[in-house]
């Protein structure tokens, strides 16, 4: 938030670049703004169209080279950096880093989101990788929104962002329960060519970028969800005298 209100984009934001000596929200710190850019700035380099970084963070307007790098794909990247953080798994580990990939982003594909992770939490995330570069959230929005479910949870029992954890926390238990052989450990198969470091990418031929068919109509299901969780809610507080 505080170096897009610089007009500075990061432009190779991915958990490589997130440094922490204890992983406290305090500590944590964003890294390594060698490919960052003032906005507007040289508009007529013969280089802008090179592709650097971590393909599966890449948002696909940039990776298909139909929109110039901007704060919104930064706040595309957060987006796969909050699905890896919800989840613990990298997006994309068990397949290629490689053109058709990149082809399947541009085409859609996102991560699947687990149904035990919070409405909220979920609906956050699905607007940060929207295809559509003008339908994502700001950092400012996501700070403002990511401040109150924070306030809430501490302060109101009854709050929606409350209920929704508490809900998935026992829906988490419950599949533990089911599976006894399911362990804390992630357990998981990197491909050879699933590449976490950053690279010069190079795809040609691929489509403008797109939402999977039924993605628009998920998000919906989402909102009108959480609106009628919120209206609930807010019926359930009592407010303090």
């Amino acid at each position: 938030m505080h170096i897009h209100e610089l007009d500075i984009v990061h432009q190779d934001f991915h958990p490589g670049n997130i440094l922490s000596n204890d992983f406290k929200l305090s500590s944590i710190k964003i890294s390594d703004f060698g490919l960052s850019k003032l906005m507007g700035t040289n508009p007529n380099n013969p280089e802008k169209k090179n592709i650097f970084g971590v393909l599966p963070y890449i948002a696909p307007e940039v990776l298909s080279g139909d929109e110039e790098y901007t704060k919104a794909a930064d706040v595309y990247s957060f987006g796969i950096i909050a699905y890896e953080m919800i989840t613990g798994f990298p997006p994309y580990p068990d397949i290629p880093h490689d053109n058709d990939l990149a082809m399947k982003i541009c085409n859609g594909l996102r991560p699947k989101i687990p149904f035990n992770i919070p409405k909220l939490t979920t609906k956050m995330i699905m607007r940060c990788w929207d295809a559509r570069v003008s339908h994502r959230p700001t950092f400012k929005e996501l700070y403002n929104g990511l401040g109150k479910c924070y306030i809430d949870y501490y302060n109101n029992e009854n709050a929606e962002i409350r209920i929704q954890i508490e809900n998935s926390e026992k829906l988490s238990k419950n599949l533990r329960l089911k599976n006894s052989t399911t362990t804390t450990t992630l357990n998981y198969q990197t491909h050879p060519q699933a590449i976490y470091t950053s690279r010069l990418l190079n795809f040609s031929k691929l489509p403008k970028p797109k939402n999977e068919e039924n993605f628009k109509r998920e998000l919906e299901e989402l909102t009108n969800s959480t609106s009628a969780l919120s209206i609930v809610a807010s019926k359930l507080h009592v407010p303090d005298f």
